[in-house]
């Protein structure tokens, strides 16, 4: 599963075969190393680094099962396991005399790791999305909403920005809610031949989808709090004025839009114990409250269940199922660290967690993208069914609820997004760990194509 086969056949950048095969050597190399240390170390206690390093992680997560799983006293000795358990192990490592083995160990692991992923990234590259020449738009419609990410479109003075460069803007009141998508809409009527949105994932979702439907560019300026959309198509979060400069100076790119029961979304839809949560209104003002707070019955037994069918894939009962616009790279995307590394690829990613106690949480842990518990596929169709008429719905954060069965899909290539051509770009993500691959590329005949294995 896992990356769903993209990227197959590509070959290793001009001039960057040397070095990959360089660095697939030196983190074969570093591997070696570790397991040289362990062999000539284990009369000084290798194995009770290893042996205590993975109780204690063990430990450690099965603390913190308990901590969102459970409430009273069990929640309290939870975070005490979670607190005790490496600081146990450090205990250890220092009274053996074992922590300078440990730390060796440490060391060479995370240059082995640094090393590995380096050459996998550098073996095969992403292929950028591609742009084209962009015209200068003659009426543009940019609508704000002031309170996004904290007043960010007061803070970078983005109205009086846009409207030097002859962008027409709405700025929206935070006491009376407007329906953005009519406001996009009367836009257009009126002859916006751009439109545009300062504000967060949602409100962009809701401007693309009309911008997608009468086939005028799409200007993101990432004024939200944490501005996905805008991260993975490059754009520079930390001044989102210079987002500002594609009206001058910019180039357009063509990116697959989601669809959920008919309503766009950009980044993800998520269902199960993330959407749930967030329906709760105490969510936007204390979030780890109000969580820790709700876990302990979403968590526990098969009410609410969910099932969902990815193309010709059955996923049964996931507690949570987070589906999205083009794949992620990796499933740090549950933590808010994940990125797709292109937006035009005609696939839906989908992760799927399904944790039952504290054993299946330990199992996460030590196993990662390997585990039984984690499930990641890719597919052009994606449909969720529950044991209830309708479920709560987390599209691009907001709030929702749909009636079962609730289908996802996807429009590749619908939505023309404007971005200025001087802008910081994407990040290549680092890709999953395959030591086969890896070994491929050290030993393998030099410049040969690389397929996934």
């Amino acid at each position: 599963m896992g990356d769903g086969g993209r990227g197959r056949g590509r070959a290793a950048a001009p001039g960057g075969d040397g070095l990959a095969r360089l660095l697939a050597r030196l983190a074969v190399l570093g591997l070696a190393g570790d397991v040289l240390v362990l062999a000539f170390a284990v009369g000084e206690g290798s194995l009770v680094v290893l042996g205590g390093g993975l109780l204690g992680l063990v430990l450690c997560v099965v603390g913190l099962w308990w901590f969102v799983a459970h409430r009273g006293l069990v929640r309290f000795l939870g975070a005490l396991l979670a607190v005790a358990a490496p600081a146990a192990v450090l205990v250890l490592l220092t009274f053996e005399g074992l922590w300078l083995l440990a730390l060796l160990l440490a060391v060479c692991w995370a240059a082995t790791l640094a090393c590995a992923r380096a050459a996998l990234r550098r073996s095969r590259p992403e292929r950028p999305m591609r742009a084209v020449a962009a015209v200068r738009p003659e009426r543009p419609l940019l609508i704000m909403n002031p309170v996004s990410g904290g007043g960010k479109v007061e803070r970078f003075h983005l109205v009086g920005r846009a409207e030097e460069l002859g962008a027409r803007v709405i700025l929206l009141d935070p006491d009376a809610p407007a329906d953005v998508a009519a406001l996009a809409r009367r836009g257009v009527a009126e002859g916006a031949d751009l439109l545009g949105v300062a504000g967060g994932d949602g409100t962009q979702a809701l401007v693309a989808a009309v911008a997608a439907e009468h086939g005028v560019p799409f200007l993101v300026v990432p004024a939200g709090t944490r501005n996905h959309f805008a991260m993975d198509l490059g754009l520079d979060r930390a001044d989102p004025s210079r987002a500002l400069e594609a009206l001058a100076d910019g180039e357009e790119l063509r990116v697959d839009l989601g669809d959920v029961a008919g309503r766009a979304f950009v980044n993800t839809v998520s269902f199960g114990v993330y959407a749930d949560v967030v329906q709760h209104p105490e969510y936007r003002d204390n979030k780890t409250g109000t969580a820790l707070n709700l876990l302990p019955e979403l968590l526990a037994g098969d009410e609410g269940r969910l099932d969902a069918r990815v193309d010709g894939d059955a996923l049964d009962g996931p507690q949570a199922l987070l589906v999205s616009n083009n794949p992620y790279a990796s499933p740090d995307v549950l933590s808010g660290a994940g990125r797709r590394p292109r937006l035009d690829g005609g696939e839906l990613g989908v992760l799927a967690v399904k944790v039952e106690g504290a054993a299946h949480a330990a199992d996460l842990a030590v196993w990662g993208t390997q585990s039984q518990g984690l499930s990641a596929l890719t597919g052009r169709r994606v449909e969720v069914t529950a044991d209830a008429d309708e479920i709560p719905v987390a599209v691009d954060g907001e709030a929702l609820r749909m009636e079962t069965p609730v289908v996802c899909a996807l429009r590749p290539g619908a939505l023309r997004v404007l971005v200025p051509r001087d802008r910081p770009g994407t990040v290549a993500p680092a890709p999953p760990m395959d030591w086969r691959r890896l070994l491929r590329l050290a030993f393998g005949r030099p410049g040969c194509t690389e397929a996934d294995g």
